[in-house]
């Protein structure tokens, strides 16, 4: 693995000119470019603001912020898989021509969403910058933000370490692609973007579940998303259902371990996965 390393960091320049040609094609004659990318979280987070609020009577002051803080990095963590899934398969042609390492492809894919997430944040902090402007009585922002390179680089590490598998096991079968967006699909209604971790620990009596609380938090995707609305807003009780609010819980350091533990193990292992079976790539028919 320490050579296929070497090998990566040798094309390094190659990396980085796919980065580029990712982001070129992805605005090509697009007069609004990166924003379009935006345009997909922010009409999902108006239409769940507009039904969790006005319709479901959540009380919970600028949800609409406590969302977004949450759908940005499943977006990236969507978008990233879904991308690197079919990037071995389109460039096969490629592949069959030419030496290069193979995982520059998924990974180019990988990088070219972070970069739209890295922006997208960006433009959320000039979304509570405008908050503070218009109710400056309330700060949005936290110290705790300082936390955000951390959380990303989690983001990342999961979010390549699964894109590697996804994209060297659909090389050679392609239902993987459809089983991960149906998982995908899935994953957005286990993670907490609509509602609270706090819902999953109490329930309507009040009552902590821990055990419910910790299993559900095993999945890193749904401890990440807690963990960027825990270090971007301002805590505040939280809408349980009904009129039942509780307080805010802090941000749970051991499930962000666990999630760190996670992230790590996955890259490793879908580094080692994808350059195992990468000498095959040129035999599928």
């Amino acid at each position: 693995m320490l050579a296929d390393l070497k090998e990566l960091w040798k094309y390094r320049e190659l990396l980085v000119s796919m980065v580029e040609r990712e982001l070129r094609i992805r605005y090509k004659n697009s007069m609004l470019g990166f924003f379009w990318s935006l345009l997909n979280p922010l009409v999902t987070v108006l239409v769940m603001t507009l039904v969790f609020k006005n319709l479901l009577g959540n009380t919970m002051l600028n949800y609409s912020a406590y969302v977004l803080a949450a759908y940005l990095p499943f977006m990236f963590f969507q978008t990233s898989i879904m991308d690197s899934a079919q990037s071995i398969l389109y460039a096969l042609p490629l592949i069959r021509k030419i030496y290069f390492p193979r995982e520059i492809l998924p990974l180019a894919s990988i990088i070219g969403n972070f970069i739209h997430l890295i922006l997208a944040l960006l433009v959320f902090f000039v979304y509570l910058a405008a908050v503070y402007a218009i109710n400056p009585q309330i700060s949005p922002f936290q110290l705790s933000a300082l936390l955000m390179p951390l959380l990303i680089l989690i983001n990342l590490m999961l979010a390549a370490g699964i894109g590697l598998i996804v994209s060297a096991l659909n090389t050679f079968y392609e239902d993987v692609k459809y089983i991960t967006g149906v998982a995908l699909y899935l994953m957005f209604f286990l993670c907490p973007i609509m509602y609270f971790s706090e819902a999953v620990m109490y329930s309507k009596q009040l009552e902590p579940r821990p055990t419910i609380y910790f299993i559900y938090h095993l999945n890193p995707v749904a401890t990440l998303c807690t963990a960027y609305r825990k270090v971007l807003l301002a805590p505040q009780p939280v809408d349980i259902g009904g009129a039942e609010k509780v307080p805010s819980m802090p941000l749970d350091w051991t499930m962000l371990g666990i999630a760190s533990f996670t992230s790590f193990g996955t890259l490793v292992f879908g580094y080692w996965l994808f350059n195992l079976l990468k000498w095959r790539f040129v035999e599928r028919p």
